[in-house]
């Protein structure tokens, strides 16, 4: 059987490759890792995984790829950065990846895909999100999120014979991601970061670890047909201060950590964008999202018969001893 994983060179991908290669794969079992981005080096490889050029937003083609009737695709290939893109580029990438993958997987005849989608479809609130709350979006990459996944469901549909598993993960963390949770590592180590706002804004979140074994439990260990939607986050979601006060116990730095008020920040990061505001984090648009809770429920997850196995806290330990001890990156 194959394994194909449509953006695995990137964080999550790498992770679930990972996995894939030393829990799942047989002998006569192949790894696919199509990607417009390939391995920035040598480490960055994982043997054995068939590392394909492949632009999501063209027709698909695999060079050499024989597909067989038990073969999963793992559809991870977004634009998802925001602030960072204009608007079209979120939707041609993310709806024509959606609409180019689940072609590719019926000219193949393959019937299982699990699809990453995002939190962003529900949109900003403050009120508790759950797998059948009304979707909301309010952002280009939740849009096209949310029309990614209804591609993925019409797939799914025209065949009930086919299995759709569509994740929406919060904030994703662990070695390698350089996003959110590596910046406020960084701004605790170098005294530069602070309560937007407020203290108890709520992040979703979860550590990839956690993610991909999920995913494995889903696609390779069982069989569930139809389709299937998570939430991916702890439950209940921490609050921005339990996480960084987690980082600074975990990592042993001892900092003060002071609140801004709202409006001080808002007009510092209105001054700042014309001078390079966005190195420091004061791109108007991310300061909105610092302040914004993410407040997204995990109870199906935490129903189902998988187990997390890593609280807050056992997770930030792990990654920092994928580290070697020395800092989370």
């Amino acid at each position: 059987m194959n394994y194909i994983v449509f953006g695995g060179s990137g964080f999550i991908g790498y992770h679930l490759l990972k996995l894939i290669r030393e829990d799942c794969i047989g002998s006569n079992d192949e790894i696919y890792a199509p990607d417009i981005s390939m391995p920035e080096s040598a480490t960055d490889r994982i043997e054995g995984v068939k590392y394909v050029y492949c632009d999501v937003r063209n027709p698909i083609s695999l060079k050499g790829f024989v597909p067989t009737p038990q073969d999963i695709i793992f559809n991870f290939a977004a634009i998802h950065r925001t602030p960072g893109h204009t608007d079209h580029e979120y939707f041609e990438t993310n709806i024509l990846g959606a609409d180019n993958v689940t072609a590719f997987a019926q000219s193949c005849g393959i019937e299982s895909i699990l699809f990453t989608s995002s939190i962003a479809p529900y949109g900003a609130g403050e009120d508790l999100k759950l797998e059948d709350s009304l979707p909301t979006p309010n952002t280009p990459y939740g849009i096209s999120k949310l029309v990614a996944e209804k591609i993925h469901a019409a797939w799914q549909t025209a065949d009930k014979s086919r299995r759709l598993t569509i994740l929406r993960p919060g904030v994703v963390f662990g070695k390698g991601e350089r996003g959110n949770f590596t910046r406020m590592y960084q701004g605790i180590k170098g005294r530069y970061f602070f309560y937007a706002g407020r203290r108890d804004t709520v992040k979703a979140c979860v550590y990839v670890k956690d993610l991909t074994g999920f995913m494995k439990y889903l696609m390779i260990d069982n069989d569930f047909p139809g389709v299937g939607l998570f939430n991916c986050t702890y439950q209940p979601a921490p609050t921005v201060d339990e996480i960084c006060e987690a980082i600074k116990r975990v990592t042993g730095l001892e900092r003060r950590t002071l609140t801004i008020p709202a409006l001080a920040l808002k007009a510092a990061a209105v001054c700042a964008a014309p001078f390079g505001g966005e190195k420091l984090g004061l791109h108007p648009d991310r300061v909105g999202k610092l302040m914004a809770s993410t407040n997204v429920s995990g109870k199906r997850l935490e129903e189902c018969e998988y187990r997390m196995r890593y609280t807050l806290e056992d997770a930030l330990s792990d990654w920092l001893m994928d580290c070697g001890g020395r800092c989370l990156e």
